[in-house]
């Protein structure tokens, strides 16, 4: 993949208010939170993490990872 694919994307500001504050939590920027929960979205739409590997509906996504761990609040 070469760089990162700039968009807009227009949303409820009730909606952006409650990312805003999920991000603030998790240490991540708001476009770093929508860009970690989209990746773990295309991951579990795959079926990665399952027992058996399967795919759930296929996915073009391929290799999308998040930037980052779940949380820091996970390590110790």
């Amino acid at each position: 993949m070469e760089g990162r694919k700039p968009f807009l994307l227009r949303m409820d500001p009730r909606l952006w208010a409650e990312l805003e504050a999920w991000a603030r939590q998790e240490l991540r920027s708001v476009n770093g939170q929508i860009e970690f929960l989209l990746a773990e979205a295309v991951r579990r739409r795959k079926g990665e993490g399952r027992p058996g590997g399967g795919t759930a509906g296929g996915g073009a996504a391929g290799g999308v990872t998040p930037s980052r761990s779940p949380s820091p609040r996970g390590r110790r």
